[in-house]
């Protein structure tokens, strides 16, 4: 009983634990989390010191994460949200009202659906309706007042001074490994429909250097954009969350290198209340903690 009490589940080192799974290494993690490499690097090893059993995979090629390392994971999971949970809890101010909240698609298909839900546990006195649409409906929804608040992509070229900047991710060209491109001629092109700033720019600035895109199928959904890409169909504009993956094949040759993206939480032009404020900061306190939205798998 003595040896098993000397253990200890650091808080801080489940977190970097989580956050190597989540963007997939140790440098990634430590990026997202705001860390030096050796700092979570170090978190890990005392973790590992702690629980006497190694937690990564080192050997090269192999599996990045040990089968104890794979077990803990299931548990560090549960872990943080309860302890970040208990946290909000025992601060938590006694909130009522509304919010009418717009979602794109890959953020309502992420980890913000579990914060959500935990605001709705914490909050049960604050209605939250949820509406799903494409980026540029949702800017037209908060101009004529039909919501409270979006959480939304725009080109980090278009970020307001009143927008809060949740977090930054690339967009790229991309397509199967096994889709040879033609040399000349138009580019066979996976396109979201007509409310898609990424359709927007492809065909227009993304045409400028002669690049002609030839529009094969169109979807709105960005689960049909990836299964399109992985049945070799042609090149679409995704960004970096979906492409951690072997079908996925960055493209850089012939087409023009695009705009960076930035996720930001965008408030209507209203008097604020304390309901949205909070709501708005447990999600970027959130995103802050482990370092972007992750695809729900």
């Amino acid at each position: 009983m003595k040896e098993f009490n000397g253990r200890r589940l650091e808080i801080d080192a489940l977190r970097a634990l989580w956050a190597i799974r989540r963007h997939g290494g140790i440098t990634r993690a430590a990026e997202a989390l705001g860390l030096s490499q050796s700092a979570v690097s170090h978190k890990i090893k005392r973790l590992e010191t702690s629980l006497d059993c190694d937690l990564l995979g080192r050997s090269p090629g192999g599996a990045m994460f040990t089968a104890a390392g794979e077990d803990l994971l299931d548990y560090a999971g549960k872990i943080l949200r309860l302890h970040d949970e208990a946290l909000l809890s025992l601060s938590k101010a006694s909130l009522e009202g509304r919010i009418a909240l717009g979602l794109t698609e890959d953020t309502a298909c992420s980890d913000l659906a579990r914060i959500l839900g935990r605001f709705r546990r914490l909050h049960p006195n604050v209605a939250v309706r949820t509406k799903v649409r494409m980026s540029l409906v949702l800017r037209a929804m908060l101009e004529r007042g039909e919501l409270d608040a979006a959480i939304l992509q725009v080109f980090a070229h278009e970020v307001r001074p009143t927008d809060v900047v949740l977090f930054r991710e690339e967009l790229h060209w991309v397509k199967h490994p096994q889709l040879s491109l033609p040399q000349q001629g138009p580019i066979p092109f996976l396109s979201f429909d007509d409310e898609c700033f990424y359709r927007r720019w492809a065909l227009d600035i993304g045409q400028d250097g002669g690049v002609v895109l030839e529009t094969v199928f169109e979807c709105a959904s960005a689960a049909g954009i990836v299964a399109a890409v992985t049945s070799a169909m042609g090149v679409a504009l995704l960004s970096g969350r979906h492409l951690r993956r072997p079908e996925m094949q960055i493209v850089t040759e012939r087409l023009p290198t695009p705009p960076a993206l930035a996720y930001v939480a965008r408030r209507a032009r209203k008097v604020r209340n304390s309901a949205l404020d909070t709501l708005v900061a447990e999600i970027e306190n959130e995103i802050s903690r482990y370092g972007g939205l992750v695809l729900a798998s």
